[in-house]
């Protein structure tokens, strides 16, 4: 069971554009959240000279997101190096301890974890040229800092990054509805809806050809999946290498189905029903 969280955010600069902190009820971590060209502001940030792991965030020029994890024992100092290091990157978000709890040890252990949850869920680009290598801390330090690691995924999302989150919102034992279209030219596929719109599964089946009615945009979108190994081509069908998050199940069932198509009435559960209408249910069951 999942409880409510308090969580407390101060706009720095009084701005939503400029330097905010966020902090969680009952932890002893702290963010900030760092616009590239407000680190040179930040030298009356006293707590920034300590010890912590940061996040470096940005896109490249095909507008993929990006991310560098890293650690230092001045954050501060670490994030001006970087100014003339790396040019991808327009924001970064730092995580300390406000009692100066964290030692060298958990922050290499943090940011090894964090790189490799980052490299797993797949959503941003990981910039980092090595894999952290992980430290030996105690039993006890380890189930402080896997806590910790929780706190750091809910504030990058709350922060509006995504950068730790699975494609799929629910655990892998967890029962979910899944939804299917099966249709002409051997498309076969299966997904779910999710807060960021549709992901279709890995392993499911596009269909081999388009038809000439389908939208010149869902076209370029389908051949842009099949340059990036997204979609490989089985002859008979197009395989999906892996899960894919479309913004809507409309544009999900588009690339399934090779023409255009209303995703809302296209994908069904095993009985028959319609996202559509397991939605509408969905609403009016949590209404009453």
């Amino acid at each position: 069971m999942k409880f409510g969280k308090t969580i407390k955010i101060f706009l720095i600069d009084g701005e939503p554009n400029g330097r905010m902190t966020c902090e969680l009820s009952n932890w002893s971590g702290k963010a900030y959240k760092i616009p590239r060209i407000k680190v040179k502001d930040c030298i009356d940030r006293n707590d920034l000279v300590s010890t912590g792991v940061y996040l470096l965030l940005g896109k490249n020029e095909e507008g993929k997101e990006l991310v560098y994890i890293g650690e230092a024992e001045s954050i501060l100092k670490r994030l001006n190096q970087h100014l003339n290091q790396k040019d991808f990157w327009n924001e970064a978000i730092v995580f300390i301890s406000k009692d100066e709890n964290l030692n060298k040890a958990h922050v290499k252990y943090l940011e090894n974890r964090l790189h490799n949850i980052a490299h797993s869920a797949k959503r941003y680009k990981v910039e980092n040229s090595i894999i952290p290598t992980q430290s030996s801390i105690s039993e006890s330090d380890r189930a402080e800092m896997e806590e910790f690691v929780e706190n750091i995924k809910m504030l990058v999302n709350t922060l509006g990054h995504k950068v730790f989150d699975e494609k799929r919102d629910f655990k892998p034992k967890q029962k979910v509805e899944i939804f299917a279209i099966k249709a002409a030219r051997g498309a076969d596929g299966q997904g779910v809806p999710t807060s960021d719109g549709f992901v279709v599964f890995k392993g499911s089946k596009a269909a081999s050809t388009i038809v000439n009615s389908m939208t010149p945009s869902f076209v370029k979108l389908r051949q842009k999946l099949i340059d990036e190994g997204v979609l490989v081509n089985k002859i008979e069908y197009f395989e999906f290498s892996d899960d894919y998050i479309f913004s809507s199940p409309s544009t999900a069932a588009v690339m399934v189905m090779g023409r255009n198509a209303n995703g809302l009435s296209e994908w069904k559960l095993k009985d028959g029903k319609t996202l559509k209408e397991f939605e509408t249910n969905e609403k009016t069951a949590k209404a009453t």
